[in-house]
């Protein structure tokens, strides 16, 4: 690639990321600081902290943000050093089996959630089966817990990020580290905290990042369990008043300006923390064979944290084919007219034809975007290509509730966006939206194929005549196909089954896509559960493909497909 159209893909993303990123929330920070006259004010921002309910909502997000993350490393640390260190029975399905949760929304699990922990429910059905309860007087567990309903579908849904990012960190130690530690009497937990924990922090933060500010910004399980003392879902209900209520605007200014102070912190205390390792290990390392009882036990903390993962996904399933459910253990009926209805209801088949198109859209402009980004960064000495890399992955740091926002407010009557207002027509403010959002997976899987490719085959083939464009298309591209079709998969996949740009953006029936389909089944009276479910179990199928075969071409490296 030459120099000039180096520079003009350093231009055109630059531009790009300009207008679609920096902008939308540059308009949600100018709602937030500037009144009707156009001078600054701080005086939104400060009511926000003066308002008891939203220091209430604020409270509780970060609150809920702290104990998903400390519930999902808890959960995804032991599984990662277990797979690290030791062979046992099963380990290669065990480990694969451990991406289930990313199959699913954890907004769409909580229909299976409500239905097994509701006031009606499986759960108290079974007690009052056992003995243990009276039917006259059932538990409400989520009226009661709501709070820690939502906590623990977001660990369990984001769990898998953290332990794809310790699991890769660990696989990164060289063995002699650790034993020279135990020659010198450092063994146990305190070799693991003195020693292998500070080489794993790097990977420990990036994952430990996504999943913090992933579950301070969810909305779609807050939604789901009526919990509405949180930010995300106070911003979302005054999405009707945005052309005249400044503090929506105000609302998601603090929230951005609060993930960009956590990820700050974090990068400062733990983030920076870099400790060279020779590229090989110096002595024999990898995992040992784990003995019978090991072995067991071993399979058993998978099977576990598997099971508990995979509660929410069965209710789904249940509810899906389940004809009555009241009351009972199991479902009194069973059929399989939802799936038939989720396929033929007037909602839904529109909104699977919108999420393909939307996705589709969207996955081919990260690959040329993500090809073009990754070649400028590893092939090219372009002085700043370091700050189109962190530009290109900067989305992953930014709530997605954030940017949805900020495309609806850019998008107002008399700004200059307006022709894309999403009232109008969402179809290109949703890619551009899904593209942004997933960009970071592609870039870092094209990065990672062209680091891994020799340079020297596109010089012999220019030195043979080939232009360079010619030679990255019939050499290198053919070369790293396996990573971009990973990276592409998991932008597709994960695009269609977005649910805070889908639910803000997507404002009329004919323009759902499938997420904000689920959400408005839901609402429905009568069968509208049973079909968001049957819907949801489409999309968990589809998905689940789409997750086995990028973990099947990229294995451990998936894990640096989710770093911020």
């Amino acid at each position: 690639m030459s120099k000039k159209l180096a520079i003009a893909v350093y231009a055109v993303t630059s531009i790009f990321f300009f207008l679609f990123f920096l902008w939308p929330i540059g308009q949600t920070l100018r709602g937030a600081f500037m009144d009707a006259d156009g001078h600054f004010t701080a005086q939104y921002v400060a009511e926000v902290f003066r308002n008891r309910i939203y220091l209430e909502g604020l409270r509780n997000s970060f609150l809920m943000a702290v104990c998903s993350t400390t519930l999902a490393g808890l959960l995804s640390i032991p599984l990662a050093f277990l797979s690290d260190r030791f062979l046992f029975p099963g380990k290669k399905l065990l480990t694969a089996m451990v991406l289930i949760p990313m199959i699913l929304p954890p907004f769409v699990g909580a229909i299976g959630v409500k239905q097994i922990l509701g006031q009606y429910g499986a759960f108290n059905a079974l007690l009052v089966h056992l003995g243990v309860l009276a039917e006259a007087s059932p538990i409400d567990w989520l009226g009661r817990g709501r709070f820690w309903g939502v906590v623990a579908l977001n660990a369990l849904h984001l769990y898998p990020i953290l332990y794809l990012n310790v699991a890769a960190a660990l696989a990164n130690i060289d063995p002699a580290m650790e034993e020279a530690a135990e020659n010198l009497g450092c063994t146990g937990l305190r070799r693991f905290r003195r020693i292998t924990l500070p080489l794993i922090m790097p990977g420990l933060f990036a994952g430990g990042t996504i999943v913090f500010i992933w579950a301070f910004t969810e909305l779609g399980v807050p939604l789901m369990f009526d919990y509405t003392r949180v930010t995300s879902v106070q911003i979302f209900q005054g999405i009707k008043e945005i052309g005249g209520n400044p503090f929506p605007f105000a609302l998601v200014a603090v929230m951005l300006v609060a993930t960009v102070l956590i990820y700050a912190a974090g990068k400062f205390l733990f983030g920076r923390q870099h400790f060279a390792m020779l590229p090989k290990a110096t002595s024999a390392g990898g995992p040992r064979n784990a003995g019978p009882l090991a072995g067991i036990l071993c399979m058993l903390a998978f099977c576990l944290v598997t099971f508990l993962a995979m509660i929410p996904h069965l209710g789904v399933i249940l509810v899906s084919v389940g004809g009555d459910w009241y009351r009972t253990v199991l479902p009194t009926g069973w059929t399989f007219a939802h799936y038939e209805a989720a396929l033929g209801h007037s909602l839904t088949v529109p909104s699977i034809a919108n999420s393909l198109k939307y996705s589709g859209l969207s996955t081919v402009l990260d690959i040329v975007l993500g090809i073009a980004i990754a070649y400028v960064v590893v092939r090219t000495t372009l002085p700043g290509r370091q700050i189109l890399d962190a530009m290109a992955v900067l989305p992953l740091a930014v709530p997605g509730l954030v940017l949805a926002f900020g495309y609806l407010a850019m998008t107002q009557e008399g700004r200059l966006f307006a022709f894309l207002n999403p009232a109008k027509d969402p179809t290109a403010l949703l890619v551009i939206a899904y593209a942004v959002r997933r960009l970071p997976y592609v870039v870092r899987s094209a990065v990672a194929g062209f680091q891994q490719t020799s340079e020297t085959l596109e010089e012999a083939a220019r030195n043979l005549g080939a232009p360079p464009l010619r030679a990255l298309r019939k050499i290198t591209l053919p070369l790293i196909s396996a990573n971009l079709m990973a990276g592409g998969l998991l932008a597709f996949s994960f695009a269609m089954l977005e649910v805070s740009d889908s639910l803000i953006l997507a404002q009329k029936a004919g323009d759902f896509p499938i997420t904000k389909a689920i959400y408005e089944l839901f609402q429905l009276l009568g069968e509208g559960r049973f079909v968001a479910s049957a819907l949801g179990v489409w999309a968990m199928v589809f998905l689940a493909v789409t997750i086995l075969g990028t973990s099947l071409i990229l294995g451990k490296k998936l894990g640096a497909i989710f770093r911020a």
